[in-house]
């Protein structure tokens, strides 16, 4: 069976469809068989998905939509492919409940904003919910979107605050707010195809570390 990944959280605006799109993009970069679901009603990761096709110099990442209850829906891909990215809505759904039963690893990014922050005791709940169901399930909190202003001191104040949330592994690497991951998604591309190394290497980084934690 393949290893699904499943992004989510609990509040819209943290980039997540980004995230879960460079995920993909991490793994198809290493040659992995991946699909990318998105299973958002606002179909960020599916849109990208299809400008993706429309351009024949790079790979393609194989993409489906779904809704509801996607619990066999995930099961059935992981039988079929090495790895699935999920990207689910901002907030609590059916989605996200019904794919972290089956999920593998669950990214949740968050802005270091105390409005995005607010949401993590909820988010908590629905995760240590999915663990009664599936004890094997690993969560993972990224900070995403932070500022790469070093004066800025919001990441280092997130991460005191994350440091509460014992139940999921706080990612020691930062996704900083850089144009990049907003030019790339504009061409149907990931930062593993494009010219910013500094994004590029934050999502190496991130990816190594979530695999092999």
């Amino acid at each position: 069976m393949g290893k699904i990944f499943l992004l989510g959280s609990q509040k819209g605006g943290c980039g997540k469809s980004t995230l879960a799109i460079n995920v993909a993009g991490w793994l198809l970069d290493k040659n992995a068989d991946v699909i990318l679901v998105d299973a958002d009603p606002q179909g960020s990761a599916a849109r990208w998905a299809q400008d993706r096709q429309e351009n024949e110099s790079i790979g393609n990442i194989p993409h489906v939509q779904a809704s509801g209850n996607i619990n066999q829906t995930l099961k059935d891909l992981a039988s079929k492919y090495e790895y699935v990215v999920v990207d689910t809505a901002g907030r609590d759904s059916r989605e996200l409940r019904t794919g972290m039963v089956v999920a593998d690893i669950v990214i949740s990014p968050s802005r270091p904003s105390q409005y995005d922050l607010d949401t993590l005791p909820h988010l908590t709940e629905v995760y240590l919910q999915a663990q009664d169901l599936n004890p094997n399930l690993r969560g993972y909190l990224v900070l995403n979107m932070s500022p790469t202003n070093p004066v800025i001191k919001e990441a280092d104040d997130a991460r005191e605050y994350l440091s509460d949330f014992p139940e999921f592994q706080l990612a020691e690497t930062l996704i900083h707010d850089r144009k990049a991951f907003r030019d790339c998604i504009a061409e149907g591309k990931t930062v593993f195809e494009w010219r910013d190394p500094k994004a590029r290497d934050e999502m190496e980084r991130l990816m190594e570390e979530i695999t092999n934690g």
